[in-house]
């Protein structure tokens, strides 16, 4: 169940991140039929906001049109998770680059407490903790780049790769595994090693494909 949400922050803004996140999080399942008066309902809100909400979600390519069933949240296509990573590979290294050059004693203490954080999520086992843990990780890095495209494209495609998350920090050991990899990248940066960095990145998002892409293929064969 979607939880009700109250002003004061933009009406189609609440709607449209409450939609987003059951969407990201699997309460709105792919391929799940949506309506105006369904989701008005159960958010508690007039029809105005949720069909804008819905116009941004489509373009955004997080629901579809499909014939007479109408608007339905878009299936995970394993091609596009795939064209994501090979976009995660080029920019993240570049990402980091960028961070070295404007990193400060102040931004070393907000990466030691994000990676703390990360430490803390892994042992809770909340896998919605986890999976915002891992999304401010890579948005620290972002931001620290300075430089807004860079975060303005990954902040859309980070949503997408939500959705796809989940499958892998399920399993057993995996969330550790995840968090050694940032805890590398991020003592890299905090030694000044900026090559060092920008590899253990680069790696970091081929080894994020190589997790994610099986078990999501995993996932589809078994709704088939």
């Amino acid at each position: 169940m979607i939880a009700n949400i109250t002003p004061p922050a933009s009406l189609v803004t609440q709607t449209y991140e409450a939609i987003l996140n059951a969407i990201c999080e699997g309460t709105l399942a792919p391929g799940e039929r949506l309506t105006q008066e369904g989701i008005a309902e159960r958010l508690n809100v007039s029809r105005q906001p949720v069909g804008q909400a819905f116009a941004l979600l489509k373009t955004q390519g997080f629901v579809k049109e499909v014939g007479r069933r109408g608007l339905i949240v878009a299936h995970l296509e394993p091609v596009f998770f795939k064209a994501i990573y090979e976009l995660r590979t080029a920019l993240d290294p570049l990402a980091v680059r960028l961070a070295m050059d404007r990193i400060t004693d102040a931004a070393l203490e907000e990466g030691r407490a994000i990676v703390a954080e990360g430490r803390k999520a892994v042992e809770s086992t909340d896998l919605r903790s986890l999976i915002m843990a891992d999304v401010r990780f890579h948005t620290y890095i972002y931001e620290l780049s300075a430089n807004p495209l860079i975060g303005e494209i990954m902040g859309l495609y980070w949503n997408h790769l939500r959705r796809a998350m989940g499958e892998v920090l399920r399993t057993r050991g995996e969330g550790d595994t995840v968090w050694r990899e940032h805890e590398a990248i991020f003592e890299a940066m905090a030694a000044g090693e900026r090559e060092r960095a920008a590899e253990l990145a680069r790696l970091h998002a081929e080894s994020a494909v190589a997790r994610v892409l099986p078990a999501l293929e995993a996932r589809i064969k078994a709704t088939e």
